[in-house]
């Protein structure tokens, strides 16, 4: 491995690690204690580093798996209703194995059930967003699942390393990794075609990837390679990188990070803050616009600040926390776009207020900032 690559595993400072079903559940046995136990050792090792820094969440399968176990089904069913009942008595056991094993590291954790639609949802995403920042914030180590107990359509082929991807940008991840039942990525299915060989580094998003990539997954999940190459596709959208890695590799999340090549590595083409920038700049749809003062203008275009209420003159337009407005001078000219922290009434009685008088204003303060500079871009003059 060169020492660019080396370096993308070892820099990696906020990372999401995935784990599939066959792997919690020892392939639908019930879960695997030893298991978890051994990557929540893993896990409080990465996050108590001296010096490091790291920030790791846990994306978690097995909700399902562990429910169709208890309730003695030895096929994942194709009903809803009976894919949420074994979700709804997976997640109790699920959760408390967790909180047991990491407890027993000395980190403390919390349970969060995303769907789908909560990353979708512009202020629903902002919401989760800055609950899993606030417990990072506090060195809780978040673990998360898809909320398969009331999801319909989300109870899908690969749903977990969908979500594994969409965290990562949610929180803008430096790395996730995808710890899974195969050893990574080979360019045909090695149990079919001898010549298949392994691959140990690739990009992101290279339509190749998805040729190789195999079908179905195991009886108990419902994941794929394609899936992983998709995921992998996604996170690379905010910056992240993917590595695809053996779960039962001895030390695995230790060994990446400190650089070591384990399993296939697929580098993000841009880095972090480039991917966010275009991502706001270029693909979402603007529902109002922030008109602001000279001095505004002068500190986003000089010092690159956030926006701050005192700053606005006037609010165009109807829109809702978390929806991209645009950020204009006086004469009308865009100075910047970016993602709304609170809805068009509240902007206009926040208008030429302080952040001091947010909380008195609206009965309470979601943020500072109008827009936060880390979800702004400013525009080309």
């Amino acid at each position: 491995m060169d020492n660019s690559t080396s370096e993308v595993l070892r820099q990696a400072r906020r990372i999401v690690i995935k784990v599939g079903s066959s792997l919690v559940t020892n392939e639908g046995r019930g879960l695997d204690e030893a298991a978890i136990g051994e990557w929540s050792r893993q896990m409080a090792l990465l996050a108590g580093e001296p010096g490091a820094r790291r920030e790791v969440v846990m994306v978690s399968s097995g909700a399902i798996a562990e429910g169709m176990k208890r309730l003695g089904w030895p096929k994942r069913p194709r009903e809803v209703a009976e894919l949420q009942a074994a979700a709804a008595v997976g997640q109790m056991g699920l959760a408390q194995m967790y909180e047991t094993k990491l407890r027993e590291q000395g980190l403390r954790s919390a349970q969060v059930l995303l769907t789908h639609a909560d990353l979708a949802d512009r202020e629903r995403y902002l919401n989760a967003r800055s609950t899993l920042l606030t417990l990072l914030q506090y060195q809780v180590l978040p673990v998360i699942n898809e909320n398969d107990t009331v999801v319909t359509d989300e109870i899908k082929v690969g749903d977990n390393d969908t979500l594994g991807a969409l965290v990562a940008n949610l929180i803008e991840a430096d790395l996730l990794i995808i710890l899974t039942d195969q050893k990574g990525l080979y360019t045909a299915d090695p149990r079919s075609d001898p010549a298949a060989e392994f691959v140990h580094e690739a990009r992101s998003g290279d339509l190749a990837l998805e040729r190789m990539a195999g079908g179905a997954g195991s009886s108990i999940g419902k994941g794929g390679m394609l899936t992983k190459i998709l995921a992998a596709k996604r996170a690379a959208a905010s910056g992240a990188s993917t590595v695809i890695a053996w779960g039962r590799e001895p030390d695995a999340l230790l060994r990446l990070s400190r650089g070591e090549r384990i399993g296939t590595l697929l580098v993000a083409p841009t880095q972090k803050l480039q991917a966010r920038k275009q991502w706001i700049a270029d693909h979402l749809q603007l529902r109002g616009a922030l008109v602001v003062d000279e001095g505004a203008v002068a500190k986003l275009r000089g010092a690159g600040t956030s926006l701050l209420p005192i700053g606005m003159t006037r609010v165009e337009g109807v829109f809702a926390r978390g929806d991209v407005v645009a950020i204009r001078d006086a004469a009308g000219a865009e100075v910047a776009r970016g993602l709304a922290n609170y809805s068009s009434a509240e902007a206009r009685l926040l208008c030429r207020k302080p952040s001091s008088e947010i909380n008195a204003l609206l009965g309470y303060m979601a943020e500072s900032e109008m827009v936060h500079r880390d979800n702004m871009v400013l525009s080309r003059q």
